[in-house]
């Protein structure tokens, strides 16, 4: 199957979706059910939100991405280096401060999406485009 710039907006599509959920869960969840995906006991809200309202912003930068991949490399270079640091992150939380399994399957998960970006873009060859 050769690959096209749909797929490439699809799927950004498809990481602007997944983002657009995990920050209505981070926002609406109620708090006893973070304490069941092994969080410590939620007491203030503040950083909780902060995170959902920042994956929505998120969701508008992968849109941007996704609206014209050609003219937005930019955006979509920013989409893969956003996932590449959250997997950074989301191990680096796992590792050194504290295994809590969702954290680690939120890595996964944005290290499987970085990976997918990456090789979309490399073989559409949006880095040499425009």
């Amino acid at each position: 199957m050769k690959v096209n710039i749909s797929h490439l907006k699809i799927f950004l599509f498809l990481v602007a979706l997944h983002s657009f959920f995990v920050g209505l869960g981070l926002l609406f969840l109620p708090t006893h059910l973070f304490t069941e995906f092994g969080y410590n006991p939620i007491t203030e809200n503040f950083f909780r939100a902060q995170g959902g309202i920042f994956h929505i912003v998120m969701v508008v930068a992968y849109l941007m991405a996704m609206k014209d991949p050609v003219e937005n490399k930019v955006m979509v270079l920013f989409s893969i280096s956003a996932k590449f640091i959250a997997v950074l992150f989301l191990f680096g939380y796992y590792i050194f401060i504290e295994n809590i399994l969702v954290v680690f399957l939120s890595g996964v998960g944005d290290l499987i999406m970085a990976l997918i970006l990456l090789f979309l873009s490399k073989k559409l060859t949006l880095s040499n485009a425009g």
